[in-house]
Formats: C-alpha cells, sequence, structure tokens
C-alpha cells in the first residue's frame, strides 16, 4: 500500500514538473514571438529614390508634398528617403540598403522571375516611353522593323521588354531560336545620336529623353506607350516593396502604398503644380510648361488592379516569348509578386477644389 501511495505521488510531481516546464518553455516561445511581431512592425521603412528624372514625379511628391509623414505617421511607423542609383535596386535591395521604391513594370519582372524578392502593390501611371526611326527612313510601323537594329537602354529594360510583346504581335521573332531583329543597347541619352548618325534604324526612349530627341532631330514615332491600344492601360510604372516587408509589417506597406496613391492622385489633378514642385525643389530640371505637358500626357489615375492586370499581362507575354522561365505559373507568379493590401483603395483621386483625397 505504502508502495503504490509513494508511486502515486512520485507520479504527481512528475506531472507537476512537466507542467511547469512547459508553461515556463510556452511563455518563453509566446514572449519571443511577440518581440519578433513587435521588432518586425517597429521596422524602418527605408524609401529609395533618385532625383533627375521626370517619371519619378509620385516618389518626389509623396515626399514634398507630406504624404510620407502624414501616412507614416498615422500608421506608428518610422521611416526614411535613400538617394541611390534605382538601376541598382537588386543589390539595395538584398543588402537591405531599401526596401520600398518605384520602378518600370516590364523591366523588374525578369528580375523577379530570377529571384528579386519583391512585391508590387500599385499601379502609378501609363505612358512614358516611345520609339522612333529617321524622318526619310522609310519605316512608318513597327511591322516594318523586320532585319532591322533597334537601339534600347537596355537588354533588360521595360523599353525592350515592351517592343518585343508588340513585335511578337504583328509576327515578327523575338525569341532565341527566332530573332529578326537586333537589339543593340546603348545608354539612354546616347540613343538619339544613334540614331541620327545611322548607327540604328530605330531607338526606344523614355521621356524627357524622347521628347527632347523628338524636338531636337525631328524623328517619326512609330510607337508611343501612351497612346498606342496595346499599352493604353498598361501601368508602366508601379511601386513596390519586399515581400519581407509586406508580410511581416503590411501596415508600413500599406502607408507607403497610400502616399504613393496620393502623390499620383494630386499629379493627375494638378500636373503643371506638380512639375514645379519638382523643379522648384530641385527634384527634376527642365522646363516648366515642358514638364507639365509630358506628365499631363500621362494617366496618373493611381490602381491596384489596373497595376495587377499590367502585371499579369506583362508576365504571360514574356513568358511567351522566353524571356520568363517555361515553369513559371503565371497566375501563382501574380499572386506572390502583386499584392493587395488591407487598408489600400484600388484608386484614389484627388478633388483640387475641396483639397481633399477621395477614395475609390
Amino acid at each position: 500500500m505504502k508502495l503504490k501511495i509513494l508511486i502515486k505521488k512520485s507520479s504527481l510531481l512528475l506531472l507537476m514538473v512537466v507542467l511547469v516546464v512547459s508553461t515556463v518553455i510556452g511563455c518563453g516561445k509566446s514572449t519571443a514571438e511577440t518581440a519578433s511581431k513587435e521588432a518586425d512592425s517597429n521596422a524602418e521603412v527605408k524609401i529609395g529614390f533618385a532625383k533627375g528624372s521626370l517619371c519619378l514625379a509620385p516618389i518626389h511628391l509623396a515626399y514634398l508634398n507630406g504624404y510620407f509623414e502624414e501616412e507614416f505617421k498615422a500608421a506608428g511607423v518610422s521611416w526614411k528617403m535613400e538617394e541611390v542609383d534605382l538601376s541598382q535596386a537588386a543589390e539595395l535591395l538584398a543588402a537591405g540598403k531599401i526596401n520600398a521604391a518605384v520602378g518600370l513594370t516590364a523591366s523588374l519582372i525578369q528580375p523577379i522571375d530570377n529571384g528579386l524578392d519583391i512585391t508590387f502593390t500599385t499601379g502609378l501611371h501609363t505612358g512614358c516611353t516611345k520609339y522612333y526611326v529617321a524622318a526619310d527612313s522609310g519605316i512608318n510601323s513597327v511591322a516594318d522593323l523586320k532585319g532591322k537594329k533597334i537601339g534600347v537602354p537596355g537588354l533588360s529594360d521595360s523599353s525592350t521588354m515592351n517592343i518585343k510583346r508588340k513585335l511578337n504581335d504583328v509576327g515578327i521573332g523575338v525569341t532565341t531560336d527566332n530573332m529578326e531583329v537586333t537589339l543593340v543597347p546603348y545608354a539612354l541619352t546616347d540613343l538619339p545620336l544613334a540614331l541620327a548618325n545611322g548607327a540604328v534604324d530605330a531607338v526606344a526612349l523614355h521621356d524627357p529623353v524622347a521628347y527632347k530627341a523628338e524636338e531636337e532631330y525631328g524623328f517619326k514615332k512609330i510607337l508611343d506607350t501612351a497612346i498606342d491600344e496595346k499599352f493604353l492601360g498598361e501601368y508602366c510604372c508601379e511601386s513596390y516593396v519586399t515581400i519581407d516587408l509586406a508580410t511581416k509589417n503590411p501596415k508600413a506597406a500599406a502607408a507607403y502604398t497610400r502616399a504613393m496613391q496620393k502623390a499620383a492622385a494630386f499629379i493627375q489633378a494638378s500636373p503643371k503644380e506638380a512639375a514645379k514642385i519638382q523643379i522648384d525643389s530641385g527634384y527634376c530640371s527642365g522646363d516648366l510648361e515642358t514638364n507639365a505637358q509630358l506628365l499631363d500626357s500621362y494617366n496618373y489615375s493611381p490602381s491596384v488592379s489596373g497595376g495587377l492586370e499590367t502585371f499579369k499581362a506583362a508576365a504571360l507575354e514574356l513568358k511567351t516569348i522566353g524571356d520568363l522561365k517555361q515553369d513559371t505559373d503565371v497566375e501563382a507568379f501574380s499572386s506572390v509578386h502583386f499584392t493587395k493590401l488591407e487598408g489600400v483603395p484600388d484608386s484614389i483621386t484627388y478633388d483640387t477644389a475641396a483639397k481633399k483625397f477621395v477614395s475609390k
């Protein structure tokens, strides 16, 4: 009997020890998880930007008009601006130097397919890329480019990806085993001279270089993404964040995205004022009237759904022509690399009379 009682007491004591240890471990784990989540939610948002580009107006205005300050303060998130070379975005993101920025959609899809760990969050504007030939070239459309040399700012640049998509539409080969044009990379600012000297038959240019080249050399425009039927509704530029920021600190990613939407909506409603703010603050050079005209020629109505549709359409076509891996599932790819964040409206407009934003 005493032995049975002793065994029962020992078993009870062991059970109590196990419960205490489990509770301590559980509490420790819970505390660690809570601390980790708090650290993630308090992480600083590092926004990469560059001066000098008219196309970067949304990120400039989001800062200069105080939209970042307003949105991040409301979300209780710390942030800072980092002036960087956005052509080195992949390296900067990998090194943790930035975790939010803006970029050309088609330029980033192939790097994403190769491992760039970012997700787009909203489309910002359409247009801004144009394609030219010499006035006396005899080339009148994209369909006339078969066998021609096309000067481009880079082989993975959005202008290159989009002309390949357009060439494919008109039956001109752009795949590795059937390339019926020659793509020749140059520095963007050197492209107009390359065309003028006859080194290439056509060039792909982004504004404001495109506008200035057309004015100076009298080039003939054969494709304008701002008005072409294929690209008319596509968002050439979109905001993006790292997947780590979007998953671990979605309120910060949402605050960043709303600020960018507000900036785009402001530009859409007041392009001349936006251009003046850029120039006066030293964020972009150029003539006020010209810059305002260019901003006004794009559609700066931000759109989450429009940005997603652009991403899907471009990814699908780039896979078809061999610029994405053949085993890439475009739907799954899009669901990972385009994020609809809670608290971010599909679009925003700016009421200039009431001086307020309206979510749509």
